[in-house]
């Protein structure tokens, strides 16, 4: 809406955004973003959720009618930008407690020790990419800035990244700016968190961590790029908490996650790169965010039909109010993830499973009463006001007809319109039998696959660096 409210203010247009208390802060910062940081805004009291229809009434009649009027009848203040600093300008010397504490207090650091991003350290990292520092990877909002191969480098430095993992960086900055992927959702309620997968040979040879604890921080790779991330979406994109990071609770940055590719070909199955349309054995980095996510402990079974139906049941549970994704207000965009450990991907591929197989499970037996998808979406939530069934949204051509098979509202339906909206990984410990699953942020964060480009002396390069 404040995208409109811009335009028409441009075109000379008076405009009012009406916008609700808690969402203020968040619609000033976003104004600067879309250059107008004097954007009229009229303020909603309180949350419109949880008021009677006469307070409603009342607080619009009492403070955000004359707001509007006011804006409608008077020209906006003045425009006062402030402009980011050059890109290879030096803003700050002194020693390692005087940087940190001058990031912090910038908002430039997430509150932990930031490494200080010199030039020659910054150099070091330009050295593992053929694209000129100035390259644009593509234009970040809200803040609307560019995310260049020069601003990725100061990221990674300040995260704690070896140089050599700069070509990951850059595929993910690029993931990032994909408009596929929606970064301008990232500072969204529900406070849902990035998780990057990474693909190919560059596991080994950045020594990611795919085994025992592949999801917890210990080891550079997987934690420093995890933390990259976070803060690229913090210094670049300009995801602050208390201005655009509207996150009611939030959670801290995932680390990245690698898969065994090892057991993969061994079982036959491709990788999550592959099953995003990358050719077998690429290089790569597939991200998407999550909601949150629970694992599955202790799955029992000498084959895929002892363990699927458990698996099943649990991804069934971990999703609620996330299937407006799959029906509501961004349809079929709901990509729900499960991560098996290596022995269970074994033991179910034994049995005569392909990963498609296994997506075709879950879409068949990872079901819930109709009458409880309909609660999530048109009765616990506003997320979907219009409060119709799912047969009348199939009517409509607003749902996927598997949502319509009968009258009966007792009836199960799946989570996601087809077998391949399920993505499927595998990671973690060799020789436990837990699975992970995470639920999915639909569009405000749909899965996004990109390349990792090695520059031609990478082999010579990497070989310095572990040199030193």
């Amino acid at each position: 809406m404040l995208r409109v409210s811009a335009a028409a203010e441009a075109a000379g247009v008076p405009s009012a955004s009406l916008v609700c208390e808690g969402f203020v802060g968040q619609a000033a910062t976003t104004s600067v973003g879309l250059g107008m940081p004097n954007l009229p805004l009229a303020k909603v009291p309180g949350h419109v959720d949880v008021q009677t229809p006469d307070e409603l009434r009342a607080n619009v009649l009492n403070v955000t009618l004359p707001e509007v009027i006011r804006h409608l009848l008077n020209d906006p203040a003045p425009a006062v930008l402030d402009k980011d600093p050059p890109p290879d300008e030096i803003v700050f010397e002194g020693g390692f407690e005087e940087v940190n504490r001058f990031f912090y207090e910038n908002g430039w650091s997430d509150g932990l020790p930031i490494v200080p991003p010199t030039v020659e350290k910054i150099g070091e990292f330009l050295r593992f990419t053929e694209l000129a520092p100035e390259h644009k990877l593509g234009t970040l909002l809200p803040d609307n800035r560019a995310a260049t191969v020069w601003n990725v480098a100061i990221n990674g430095v300040m995260a704690g990244c070896r140089p050599e993992y700069m070509p990951v960086l850059v595929a993910l900055a690029e993931a990032l700016a994909d408009p596929a992927y929606g970064v301008e959702h990232s500072g969204n309620t529900p406070g849902a968190e990035t998780l990057a997968i990474v693909n190919g040979p560059i596991v080994r040879e950045l020594d990611f961590n795919y085994l025992q604890g592949a999801l917890r921080d210990g080891f550079q790779a997987n934690t420093a790029i995890g933390r990259f991330f976070r803060l690229y979406l913090r210094n670049v994109a300009g995801f602050q908490l208390h201005k655009n990071d509207k996150a009611t609770f939030g959670g801290t940055w995932r680390v990245a996650m690698a898969e065994n590719e090892a057991v993969l070909r061994k079982i036959g199955w491709p990788t999550v790169a592959a099953d995003m349309g990358l050719e077998a054995g690429a290089n790569a980095v597939t991200i998407a965010r999550y909601t949150g996510g629970d694992v599955i402990v202790s799955v029992y079974g000498d084959s895929a039909e002892r363990m699927l139906p458990y698996l099943a049941e649990a991804v069934t549970r971990m999703n609620g109010w996330q299937l407006i994704f799959t029906v509501g207000i961004a349809q079929g965009t709901l990509r729900p993830l499960l991560v098996l450990s290596p022995i269970l991907a074994e033991t179910i591929a034994r049995s005569g499973y392909g990963k498609a197989d296994v997506k075709r499970y879950l879409f068949e037996h990872a079901r819930l009463p109709a009458r409880q998808f309909e609660a999530y979406y048109g009765q616990y939530t506003n997320l979907y006001p219009a409060k119709r069934s799912l047969n009348e949204l199939v009517r409509l051509g607003r749902a996927h007809p598997v949502f319509a098979q009968s009258d009966d509202p007792g009836r199960l339906v799946p989570l996601v319109e087809e077998p391949e909206q399920f993505m499927i990984a595998v990671s973690g410990d060799p020789l436990r039998t837990n699975a992970y699953t995470f639920a999915h942020n639909g569009m405000l964060g749909f899965p996004t696959a990109k390349k990792i480009r090695l520059p031609r002396d990478w082999t010579a390069l990497l070989r310095q660096a572990r040199a030193r």
